[in-house]
Formats: structure tokens, C-alpha cells, sequence
């Protein structure tokens, strides 16, 4: 079980990985942008559809306050590329099939899925400064009426 917790006031572990379209994506590239960082369990499940397009469907707001969107899962590249292209998502996907940057961000760990006690994703949300400092870092979120409220944190008209 991961007992590293992340704090706004942190920096925000940086990290490589590939995008949906094989790219590498790094976030010391992002530096000078404002970032709003989500894990999430697995492409194409129900409620990572649900708050894809919730991200998908609030992305105009978000990019309208400054704010770029990039969603982390273990997820191979091309199944992230089916994932955007199912649900015209039209953000940042990134593959992390080791975990190592789950872990990095203390999103990995043990959590209770349908009564049981299992290792997996913790559902997180991290928002990064444009000195990559984390302002804050929302772990174990719902899938649904997530974005809602995190807009509402960043002061985001819908």
C-alpha cells in the first residue's frame, strides 16, 4: 500500500511517458502552462468514459482559465488512441503501464473495489502551477460530478 501523499506546496514529480499517438509527452515540457493532471483506472470503462467526457465536455472553460488537461492510466498507447477517438476526446492521454508515475504521485495503492480490498488506481486529480508546483491534489475522487467540482475549486465557469 503507497502511504506517500502529495501536498499543494509540492513539486510535481516529473515524468515521460507516451501520448495516444506514441509520443513522448514530458511534463517539464509544460512548464509555463497550468496543468490539470487526472488518473484514472482504465480506458473505456464506465465511469473513466463518464469523467473523460466530462473533462472532454468542460475542456473550452478550462483551456479558457489557462488550464491544459492530461489524463494518466496504465493503458498501452493504442488503446488510449481508440479511447480519444471513440469518445472525441480532445485532450492529453498518456500511458503509464509500469505505474512508476502512479507511484510517483501516491495514486497507486490499496483501495476497496466492491467490498473487496484490491491494489489498483486511486482515482486523483493534481493541479500544477506553471513552476510545476502542485496547488492542490485531490485523491480518491467519484468519477461522476468530479470536474463539476473541480471547476468550481478553480473558480471555472462552465
Amino acid at each position: 500500500m503507497t502511504e506517500l501523499r502529495l501536498a499543494p506546496g509540492s513539486t510535481a514529480p516529473d515524468f515521460t511517458l507516451l501520448d495516444q499517438d506514441g509520443s513522448p509527452v514530458s511534463l517539464a515540457d509544460l512548464r509555463g502552462e497550468r496543468v490539470v493532471l487526472y488518473f484514472y483506472p482504465a480506458a473505456m470503462t464506465p465511469g473513466c468514459t463518464t469523467q473523460a467526457c466530462d473533462f472532454r465536455d468542460s475542456i473550452s472553460s478550462l483551456q479558457g482559465a489557462g488550464y491544459r488537461v492530461v489524463g494518466i492510466s496504465r493503458d498501452e498507447p493504442a488503446k488510449l488512441a481508440e479511447f480519444r477517438d471513440r469518445d472525441a476526446l480532445t485532450f492529453t492521454l498518456l500511458s503509464d503501464p509500469d505505474h512508476a508515475v502512479h507511484t510517483a504521485y501516491g495514486v497507486w495503492g490499496e483501495k476497496m473495489n466492491y467490498g473487496k480490498v484490491v491494489e489498483g488506481v486511486i482515482r486523483s486529480t493534481f493541479v500544477i502551477d506553471e513552476q510545476g508546483v502542485i496547488t492542490h491534489a485531490l485523491y480518491n475522487v467519484k468519477a461522476t460530478g468530479h470536474v463539476a467540482r473541480l471547476r468550481k475549486v478553480l473558480g471555472v465557469d462552465a
